[in-house]
């Protein structure tokens, strides 16, 4: 006989999530959503189960920006084991390749002409999708398809030394959508070598750099020391995500007619793009959009009640 479902409630925030090696994101997500008893929860960006580090879990009406915060700047501590190369490009895979083992100075070089808009194949251990199927279900059968090669921005890349000769940190700072074995790859690549993943750490992502994680050992204990009002203090607002974002405060009437789908004129009054919208007080009410003509759309729009000021 199957348990009765826990009731689910609205819960509004976001919470940075410590997401440990073995577990999957949409796993990590899964067991966060349950120990909150959230109505809707999503996640800003997957790590793969050999990673841990920053996730960024939406919760409520926070879900509703999942979608551009995907779209942030992430920051990586990777370890690559030189010399040799896996069919995964990561410690998981079977070895298909030795080769030199690079220096640091030549890894280093490699690095630095590396560091700005590059272009990467992704891997074939991927979730992209070829013709409906997901990238690795076809490597695991033995088929490889040819890939697009995607353009990337690496703000930073820095490559320390290990006291094993064959292993060095690189640490990265990159655009969204950098496949940090490919970097690692094609890194060792660059300076005469081969090299493969063996660990994997996200340290940061926009605009929560500097900001405490939870683990989830964390959150079981204060959900059963305190309950959901433990685990609430834990979350950051909504408002959190945009922090970094071009802001437009509109009055109350103005408000309303956001809220219902309509556009408003602005004038000159704010610089075209995408904007956080915020009421007088500073409360977040949603996102909008400015368009050439200075009229402001609304794009996503939150509940009340749903964030607090910026």
């Amino acid at each position: 006989m199957s348990k009765p479902r826990r009731p689910r409630r609205r819960v509004d925030g976001i919470l940075l999530l410590d997401k440990p090696v073995g577990l999957s994101s949409n796993a990590a997500l899964q067991d966060v959503r349950r120990l909150f008893g959230a109505d809707k929860a999503g996640h800003t960006g997957s790590l793969d189960p050999l990673a841990s580090g920053v996730l960024p879990i939406c919760l409520g009406e926070a879900t509703k920006l999942s979608g551009v915060l995907l779209d942030a700047d992430k920051c990586y501590v990777a370890e690559a084991r030189l010399g040799l190369r896996t069919a995964t490009g990561d410690v998981e895979g079977e070895v298909i390749e030795t080769g030199p083992v690079p220096g640091i100075d030549a890894l280093r070089q490699a690095a630095t002409r590396m560091t700005g808009r590059i272009t990467q194949v992704p891997p074939m251990y991927s979730a992209l999708k070829h013709e409906g199927q997901r990238l690795y279900a076809l490597a695991r059968q033995g088929i490889e398809v040819e890939r697009a090669p995607r353009e990337v921005r690496i703000h930073a890349l820095e490559v320390t030394p290990l006291p094993e000769s064959d292993r060095v940190l690189v640490r990265a700072q990159c655009s969204k959508g950098t496949y940090i074995r490919t970097l690692v790859e094609d890194l060792a690549r660059a300076a005469g070598g081969c090299a493969h993943l063996a660990a994997l750490r996200r340290t940061a992502v926009a605009p929560f750099e500097g900001l405490p994680m939870h683990t989830l050992d964390e959150l079981q204990e204060r959900a059963a020391q305190g309950g959901t009002a433990a685990l609430d203090a834990l979350l950051l607002a909504p408002a959190a995500g945009l922090s970094n974002w071009p802001r437009v405060q509109v009055a109350e009437e103005t408000a309303a007619r956001l809220a219902r789908g309509q556009a408003v004129g602005l004038g000159d009054t704010a610089a075209p793009g995408r904007c956080a919208v915020t009421d007088d007080a500073g409360r977040l009410l949603g996102l909008g959009e400015v368009d050439e003509r200075g009229s402001l759309r609304p794009r996503r729009w939150l509940l009340p009640n749903a964030a607090d000021g910026l």
